[in-house]
């Protein structure tokens, strides 16, 4: 008996040496993308120019990347705003319409509920951009492209995301509907059971949803470019980055780039880092069978 409770046990300590062992090389190969562009970040582009070069480590250490950021040569900190701008109303309104949309959806029950949350899930399987067109001619008409392509970039974001229910409502599923029941005796209406009761209890979807919100538009590429053709002053970051190394000066332009680039992870990752736990419940908790 002792000899198999010791055979097991080295088992198990072999396997988890092999599953860290795999988790560290994942690790390794996963974050050396990253740990690059850290270091090419502090090439000085004046004593080491040129776009890519055959070593990692810069033979000289310099901020001259990051000063040329901040410096008035450059326009990145307008960029950075407008990204800033379209994030942060992008991530309100869209947390308040899903919030919404979900407590309807799990609460209520009316005659097409079934039918349009499957509607819903198939629109989903279909990638956003396949309407890029019918959207640009869309806020064309309205004049929400170009100088008006920030409040145009929102407008879209927030009047799609009701689609993006079903984690939020599976956690919603998971709040007791005897509290609602009780609150509905008492006299309270739907309002007021869903700012005073259903909130109050879903902080951890509230932030898994905002973060969410916030995420797409700081890293959209793809309809921003779009939207803001030709006006740069409308750019977000991701569009004026690219341009940089596309349309200007490749060779001289890369380590800025590379600075950018840091500059903009750095909010995302400190949200991420201080909402973790409520990010995690959040999307845990919303995982459920409604």
């Amino acid at each position: 008996m002792a000899a198999e409770k010791k055979l097991h046990k080295q088992h198990r300590t072999a396997s988890n040496v092999a599953a860290y062992i795999a988790l560290i090389i994942i690790s390794i190969i996963w974050l050396f993308p990253f740990v690059c562009i850290v270091l090419q970040s502090f090439r000085s582009f004046n004593l080491e120019p040129g776009g890519m070069v055959n070593y990692l480590v810069p033979k000289t250490f310099s901020l001259d990347s990051y000063k040329w950021l901040f410096s008035g040569d450059s326009q990145f900190f307008k960029w950075y705003g407008n990204t800033l701008i379209i994030a942060t109303f992008v991530a309100i309104g869209q947390t308040i319409m899903v919030l919404m949309v979900s407590y309807a959806l799990s609460r209520m029950r009316f005659k097409g509920r079934e039918l349009l949350m499957r509607f819903w899930l198939i629109l989903g399987m279909f990638p956003g951009f396949l309407t890029m067109i019918c959207l640009y001619f869309l806020l064309k008409n309205f004049g929400l492209t170009q100088q008006g392509a920030i409040p145009g970039l929102i407008l879209i974001s927030v009047a799609s995301s009701g689609m993006g229910y079903y984690v939020c409502k599976g956690f919603f599923d998971t709040i007791p509907k005897s509290l609602d029941e009780a609150a509905r005796i008492d006299g309270a209406s739907r309002a007021r059971i869903f700012l005073t009761m259903t909130i109050p209890l879903s902080k951890p979807i509230i932030i898994y949803t905002a973060l969410t919100a916030f995420m797409a538009p700081w890293c959209d590429y793809i309809f921003a470019s779009y939207v803001a053709f030709g006006c740069s002053d409308k750019y977000n970051v991701a569009v004026a980055l690219y341009r940089w190394v596309n349309t200007n000066d490749y060779q001289g332009y890369f380590t800025r780039f590379c600075a950018g680039g840091i500059l903009v992870a750095v909010p995302v990752t400190i949200l991420f880092m201080c909402l973790q736990k409520y990010y995690v419940e959040g999307v845990t908790g919303g995982a459920v069978k409604g």
